[in-house]
């Protein structure tokens, strides 16, 4: 691969162009579900925007949709006024999906001798597991990743003057802490437990530092299809019998 494929690839407009399909997916996947199941599927991050959302009167089940992606198509313009001379190159966005998939395999492999996963989809069918996974790679993603290490390093230097390295490691631990936290809250979470703490920190950590280097799309991606390959792994088990 060229310095041009892993420069080009962390911008803002190949991971617009990168993640549209799992957003489309994800939307259309939720519009073919019943509404009871509805609160079930909402991924805890996806809800927790709405809600914030509708404290400032931009209410509705897809009023979030609306904003995600018209903050995407700004994200994309702009860095298409930069990007003038750059074409949008097919064999990167493949590329890119690759990469997604061997990031995805390295998580999993890193954490499949494990008892727990970060995919806990409770009492679902199939088809809205696949849905669930693929909210959670977009809409987590984007809460613990685009807009907490965002929000967090500007913190940091704010407080304690930290150059960018320095910044974006905070950031990246504190929240790693935040998103293994968050899956224990609310009516869903699961029950306070250190070990299954621990495995989401490292798994947080490590799409952290994915988000980093190489930009949200491929974040996204390696969030859910390691979701999806859970969910492959618990579905074989069960139908084995253990």
């Amino acid at each position: 691969m060229k310095t041009s494929y892993w420069s080009n690839t962390h911008t803002p407009l190949y991971s617009f162009i990168f993640t549209i399909p799992l957003f489309i997916i994800y939307e259309i996947g939720i519009l073919t579900i019943s509404a009871s199941s509805m609160p079930l599927l909402r991924n805890g991050a996806d809800v927790l925007m709405r809600q914030i959302l509708g404290i400032f009167g931009i209410y509705g089940m897809y009023g979030f949709s609306a904003s995600f992606l018209a903050g995407f198509l700004v994200a994309f313009l702009r860095q298409k006024n930069k990007l003038k001379s750059t074409e949008i190159r097919g064999e990167y966005l493949l590329k890119m999906l690759g990469e997604s998939l061997f990031w995805s395999v390295l998580l999993w492999a890193f954490l499949s001798t494990l008892p727990t996963f970060l995919m806990s989809g409770g009492k679902v069918f199939l088809f809205q597991q696949i849905v669930l996974a693929i909210g959670a790679g977009i809409y987590e993603e984007f809460v613990f990743r685009v807009i907490l290490i965002t929000i967090l390093a500007k913190i940091l230097k704010l407080i304690f003057q930290w150059n960018n390295s320095a910044q974006k490691t905070g950031a990246v631990i504190i929240a790693a802490v935040l998103f293994s936290l968050f899956h224990f809250l609310g009516d869903f979470g699961d029950p306070p437990d250190l070990g299954l703490f621990i495995i989401r920190f490292s798994a947080g950590l490590f799409l952290g530092v994915i988000y980093i280097f190489r930009g949200f799309g491929i974040a996204a991606y390696t969030h859910s299809i390691y979701d999806l390959l859970i969910m492959v792994q618990i579905t074989t088990l069960s139908s084995r019998g253990f």
